[in-house]
């Protein structure tokens, strides 16, 4: 229970650091809904859903770009698009971070000629979107409606290994883990403006003058 598990975090803070126990520790504190922010949030929050990912173990910057070639999609086209990626039918166009980034024919679809495969980052993202699309259900949305409209890849931490080199030397051996949130929003329908009567112009004399001139000439 919570109270069972407020009182084991005590007896451990109180073994590692025994003047730290006398400070209350809430029990709402826990829940992991008040230390969830997104960057954006939605115009409609009840025609919206989001989904996001922490400390994901995927690189940052094949993440990224994967990310900004499904931004503006809709959620069915997304994953189908995702899906070819993993099977290297359709490629990720990498307009960033072009440093050693082979060419393909692939690319020419996005007006670009760099682009590659990322699929351990198109995998990433199919869960989050399926996610999205589970969070989308649960509110009664239109799934078959619904578009990103806001999505981010930020790095996270990175982690840290040796490698070891020659002559004794030892060297940083970093990982580029990454997060990513997502805004996805159900397509507004587009309504007619009506008809206006349209009122008819008013011109002063001098105005009415100039008109002639312009018609007639000097005659």
């Amino acid at each position: 229970s919570r109270e069972y598990f407020t009182v084991a975090i005590l007896a451990q803070a109180e073994s590692r650091h025994p003047y730290r126990a006398h400070f209350p520790i809430a029990p709402e504190s826990f829940q992991l809904g008040n230390m969830v922010k997104y960057s954006r949030e939605a115009t409609n929050g009840s025609k919206s859903c989001k989904a996001m990912g922490v400390d994901l173990r995927v690189h940052y910057k094949n993440t990224y770009e994967t990310a900004r070639a499904i931004k503006g999609m809709s959620l069915r086209v997304a994953q189908q698009y995702l899906e070819d990626v993993c099977e290297k039918k359709r490629c990720v166009p990498f307009r960033k971070y072009t440093g050693c980034i082979g060419r393909t024919p692939q690319a020419k679809e996005f007006k670009m000629s760099q682009g590659r495969w990322p699929v351990k980052s198109a995998k990433i993202l199919l869960g989050l979107l399926r996610n999205a699309e589970s969070n989308a259900e649960f509110k009664n949305l239109d799934t078959e409606n619904l578009t990103i409209t806001h999505i981010q890849v930020s790095m996270a931490q990175q982690g840290r290994r040796r490698t070891f080199r020659a002559h004794g030397r030892v060297n940083a051996y970093m990982n580029c883990p990454c997060h990513v949130e997502m805004l996805l929003e159900e397509k507004e329908e587009a309504v007619e403006k009506p008809s206006e009567d349209v009122k008819a112009k008013k011109f002063t004399k001098k105005q009415l003058a100039k008109r002639r001139l312009k018609v007639g000439g000097d005659a």
